[in-house]
C-alpha cells in the first residue's frame, strides 16, 4: 500500500506513485474462467480509481470545441455493468492533456486537469477547487506519504499547436492537501512531458533531455543538482515518457515526438528518425543504458514500459511500428531480448506479480476496434484476447478492480474485463 493513497487495489493511475502498474492475484483464475467483456461509451474518458469495496470512480473531459478551455468530470459507476450512478461535470479545467485522479488516504477524490484541480467527496460534491499558476495542462500528480500533493506543468506540444511552439521549461508545486495552497515550488531546467513519480519523499521527473530528482523533507522541496543524467544523446532521438521506479533504477520509453499527432491510433505517426529505445537510469550512479525496442526508425509511445522485479523481466513497446518485446535484466541492469510480437499497443499495462499475467492491448486497424489481451511475461504466449468494444486505441489509463474485473478506458469507450 502507499501512504498518502486510499488502501485498495488500484488509488490512482499506475496504482500509486512508483508506477509499477502491479496489483498481486489481479488475474486469479483468469485462465480457468470464461473472460467477457462489457463496455460503453463515455467520451475523453482517461482512468478507473477504486476506494471501498463497490466503489468505482471513473474520471475524463470534454471533447471538442476549444481546446483551450476543456472541463473535467468524474463518475460514480457500478462495478459490474458500468452504469453511471452519479456524475460530476463542468469542473474547471482548462488546456486539454489527460489529467490525473486518485483516492487520497483522507477518503476524498483528487481530479487534476488542465489548470486546475478539485477535491470531491465518495458522493461527489465539491469540497475545494484551485487554479493552478500557469496557463497549461498539469498532466497529473502524485501524493507523498504525508499527504502533500505534488503536481507538474506540461511542457510539451499540444494537438494543433503551429510551428511557432518553442517548449518552456516547467515547474514543480508541492500543494498542501487540506487547502490547496502551494508550499514549495521547484523550476525545472528543462521542459518535461512526463508525468511524475516518487518512491517516499523523492521525487523523479523525466525531462525532455535529462532526468531529475527532487527531495522533499516535510516543509521544502530540493532539487539535487548532482542528479541531472541526460538519456537523450543520439541523433534523431526524441524526449522520455513516464517512469517506472524499480529494481534501483528508472525505466522509461524514448521517442514520445509526435504523440501529439494522435489520429486515434498511434500506428504509423512516429517521427523521430532514431530507433525507440528502453532506457534504465541507475539511481545510485546516474549511469544511462539504452536498448532498443525493434531497431526500427519513426517510432513513439506515451506511455510506460512493464518491469517485473520477480522474474527480472521488462517489456517495452513501439506504438508507431507495432511491436511488443520483453527482455530479460541482468542484476547489473544489463538487458538481453527474450520475446518480441507485432501488436499495435499504446496503453499503461498491468501486471500481476503472482501469476506473471499481464494487460496489454492491441488495436485492430483494419476493423477500428482495440483488444484485451493477456500475455504469460516469461514467454510472450497469449492468454487471452476480446474486443473492449472502443473503436479507438487506448492511450491511457486500465485499472485493476474487485471481483476478477479489470477496467480500461480510451477517449471514446470504458470497459470492463471480467471472469
Amino acid at each position: 500500500m502507499n501512504p498518502g493513497y486510499w488502501p485498495s487495489s488500484w488509488p490512482a493511475e499506475d496504482g500509486g506513485p512508483l508506477r509499477q502498474q502491479t496489483c498481486d492475484g489481479a488475474f486469479t483464475g483468469l485462465t480457468d474462467g470464461t473472460p467477457t467483456v462489457v463496455s460503453r461509451d463515455a467520451h475523453g474518458a482517461t482512468m478507473v480509481v477504486r476506494r471501498d469495496a463497490g466503489e468505482v470512480f471513473l474520471t475524463g473531459h470534454s471533447v471538442g470545441g476549444d481546446t483551450g478551455e476543456q472541463t473535467s468530470w468524474v463518475e460514480r459507476i457500478d462495478p459490474n455493468t458500468l452504469e453511471v450512478l452519479n456524475r460530476r461535470e463542468g469542473l474547471a479545467g482548462g488546456p486539454a492533456w489527460p489529467g490525473g485522479f486518485a483516492a487520497l488516504a483522507d477518503g476524498s477524490l483528487v481530479v487534476v486537469f488542465g489548470r486546475n484541480i478539485h477535491r470531491l467527496n465518495v458522493n461527489l460534491e465539491v469540497e475545494l477547487s484551485a487554479e493552478l499558476p500557469r496557463n497549461r495542462p498539469y498532466n497529473s500528480f502524485i501524493v507523498l506519504p504525508d499527504g502533500h500533493i505534488v503536481t507538474k506543468d506540461f511542457g510539451g506540444r499540444l494537438p494543433g499547436a503551429d510551428d511557432s511552439f518553442v517548449a518552456e521549461n516547467c515547474e514543480v508545486l508541492v500543494l498542501a492537501p487540506t487547502t490547496f495552497e502551494i508550499v514549495a515550488r521547484v523550476e525545472l531546467p528543462e521542459p518535461s512531458i512526463a508525468r511524475l513519480s516518487a518512491d517516499g519523499n523523492t521525487v523523479y521527473v523525466v525531462g525532455d533531455h535529462s532526468m531529475f530528482r527532487l527531495e522533499w523533507n516535510g516543509t521544502s522541496l530540493a532539487f539535487d543538482p548532482k542528479f541531472t543524467p541526460r538519456y537523450r544523446t543520439l541523433e534523431g532521438q526524441t524526449y522520455g515518457w513516464d517512469a517506472v521506479i524499480a529494481l534501483g533504477a528508472a525505466w522509461f520509453l524514448d521517442n514520445g515526438g509526435g504523440s501529439e499527432n494522435y489520429v486515434g491510433t498511434f500506428r504509423g505517426q512516429g517521427i523521430s528518425a532514431a530507433p525507440l529505445h528502453l532506457v534504465r537510469v541507475d539511481l545510485g550512479t546516474g549511469n544511462v543504458s539504452l536498448t532498443e525496442i525493434c531497431g526500427l526508425p519513426n517510432g513513439m509511445v506515451a506511455n510506460p514500459p512493464l518491469i517485473d522485479e520477480r522474474r527480472m523481466i521488462a517489456v517495452g513497446f513501439d506504438s508507431a511500428n507495432g511491436v511488443l518485446a520483453a527482455f530479460d535484466i541482468d542484476p547489473d541492469g544489463a538487458t538481453s531480448p527474450r520475446w518480441s510480437v507485432e501488436q499495435n499497443h499504446g496503453s499503461h499495462m498491468i501486471l500481476d506479480p503472482t501469476s506473471g499475467l499481464f494487460l496489454s492491448a492491441h488495436h485492430d486497424n483494419e476493423r477500428w476496434m482495440e483488444q484485451f489481451v493477456v500475455r504469460d511475461i516469461a514467454s510472450g504466449v497469449e492468454a487471452v484476447r476480446l474486443d473492449s468494444g472502443s473503436p479507438l486505441q487506448s492511450v491511457v489509463f486500465p485499472a485493476v478492480g474487485e471481483s476478477r474485473t479489470i477496467y480500461a478506458c480510451s477517449f471514446s469507450t470504458v470497459s470492463a474485463l471480467s471472469w
